[in-house]
């Protein structure tokens, strides 16, 4: 029995030639070269002085992909002015590798799910995450998944440019169904998201390859297409400027990335980006854009496979977890599972960071659920703290095993919108008090009328408004974050 690695590993293949790799035919295949530039116009001037075929463009992460119409393109165009790099592109294979972990059907069926205290969530937490959207960058997913199917998900294939995300590898199907799997359709598993909407990106195809433009340029349609956190379960040993462009792309926009920190610890221990992109090598866990996941076991240890160093922000559990499977995947990558009292869809068990990684954003969008006003690294920052460690950060499993219920609490009472008011005569005077909050929004409704904002994007924490006597008027503020989150108080009513 083989499992599908539960981390898509970031492969370098056989490096061409400068001058290209001869193919069995003999013909010439010419490396693509990533060009990260200033503006339009110095890539322009650039091309002229140094030719080249442009292949792809991605305006917002300002890099184009291009084929050298000469052997001295790479030496040229980066000494050009207005030209930030000139790399060569990263192909990116996934790795198939044996089962680390047999599980037999005695195992509780989602015991990953109590592990990490998803079950103390509140009801109201979980139905309020509908205004949060994952992006699972992956292999595509099985929308017909019955856990998935009841989403609706947007889906996207980088590729193809269609909303045919098949997943012939089952993969991004386990992994989806982890991140944001219904928890109250009957059938199958409970995804740790709660009711938060779900993007399915398709951006390895059925070679199982994804160059590190295709992962910026997936980051950058999450984001774009409304994504306030981006799961990546994929990993490798290196990196380039592009793939960190994409990541401050979604760190500039106030999107969490959560990355898989990888399966190799008993193959070196690597460090994985972009996982270390994302929480830095030798932060001990502290700071960061976004969070480096660890695998845990059921003892609440370390899985023997996850790596481990100063990148790890928190662990979460990946040794024999169960999630969905996709139809089209071949039966054998997984240990299926016949799941008592389920009558539709496939399920079935896997091990890896991979898997660990969408129950922490699953987490992060019950967490921004809890408090709209966190910004994305204070919705890191809450996970870590309220993970097992309790504030105590190890190499092993950095903060600690998650924890949503303690995460979930914490993040509530952070957030905090208040509203009082004193009414003389014709006029009511109106304090309110708010926290983690950058601006606030004070409205007015009369009666049954429609609500009418009386000031929007204010700082100020006071004001003065009139009221008619025999009406009932209604106030109300909003607190308002950065990224545009809105968390409204408790109404104060005057007659």
């Amino acid at each position: 029995m083989r499992l599908l690695s539960a981390l898509l590993m970031f492969g370098v293949l056989a490096c061409l030639a400068a001058s290209g790799a001869a193919t069995a035919r003999g013909v010439v295949r010419v490396p693509l070269y990533a060009v990260g530039y200033e503006s339009k116009s110095s890539l322009q001037a650039a091309l002229e002085r140094a030719p080249a075929h442009i292949v792809h463009r991605f305006p917002r992460l300002r890099v184009v992909e291009v084929r050298p119409l000469s052997r001295r393109f790479a030496s040229r165009a980066r000494n050009e002015a207005g030209i930030a790099y000139v790399e060569r592109v990263h192909p990116r294979r996934s790795a198939v590798e044996p089962a680390l972990f047999q599980t037999s059907s005695g195992v509780p069926y989602e015991w990953q799910f109590a592990a990490a205290r998803a079950e103390a969530v509140p009801a109201d937490v979980l139905r309020a995450a509908s205004r949060v959207t994952i992006a699972v960058i992956d292999t595509g997913a099985d929308l017909q998944a019955p856990d998935l199917a009841v989403k609706t998900p947007q889906a996207y294939s980088l590729r193809t440019g269609s909303m045919d995300v098949r997943d012939v590898n089952g993969h991004g199907t386990f992994v989806a169904a982890l991140a944001a799997g219904s928890p109250t359709n009957g059938e199958g598993i409970a995804g740790f998201g709660g009711d938060a909407r779900l993007l399915v990106i398709k951006a390895i195809g059925t070679d199982g390859t994804m160059s590190d433009l295709e992962e910026a340029s997936a980051i950058v349609y999450a984001v774009d297409h409304g994504a306030r956190v981006i799961n990546l379960s994929v990993g490798g040993t290196e990196t380039s400027e592009t793939e960190k462009r994409g990541i401050e792309y979604a760190a500039a926009h106030g999107v969490l990335l959560v990355a898989a920190a990888g399966n190799e610890f008993e193959q070196g221990n690597p460090v994985e980006y972009p996982a270390a992109l994302l929480q830095p090598v030798g932060s001990q866990g502290r700071g960061g854009i976004g969070l480096a996941v660890g695998a845990s076991n059921r003892s609440g240890g370390r899985a023997s496979f996850s790596n481990v160093g100063s990148q790890i922000s928190l662990t979460a559990p990946g040794e024999g977890v169960l999630s969905a499977l996709s139809s089209a995947a071949p039966a054998t990558d997984y240990l299926r599972f016949s799941l008592p009292g389920s009558t539709a869809g496939l399920y079935g068990f896997g091990s890896g960071t991979s898997f660990a990684a969408p129950e922490v954003a699953g987490a992060a969008a019950l967490v921004m659920a809890a408090n709209p006003l966190l910004h994305a690294t204070e919705v890191a920052d809450v996970l870590k703290q309220a993970a097992s460690g309790r504030g105590s950060w190890t190499p092993e499993l950095g903060f600690g095993v998650l924890d949503t219920g303690a995460a979930v609490s914490q993040a509530a009472g952070r957030a905090t919108i208040s509203l009082s008011g004193a009414r003389s005569g014709a006029a009511v005077r109106l304090r309110w008090i708010g926290s983690g909050a950058t601006a606030y929004r004070l409205s007015l409704r009369e009666d049954n009328r429609a609500p009418r904002i009386l000031l929007e994007g204010t700082t100020q924490t006071t004001s003065t408004a009139g009221v008619r006597r025999g009406h009932r008027t209604t106030f109300t503020v909003t607190a308002l974050g950065a990224g545009g989150q809105a968390l409204a108080s408790a109404s104060y009513v005057t007659r």
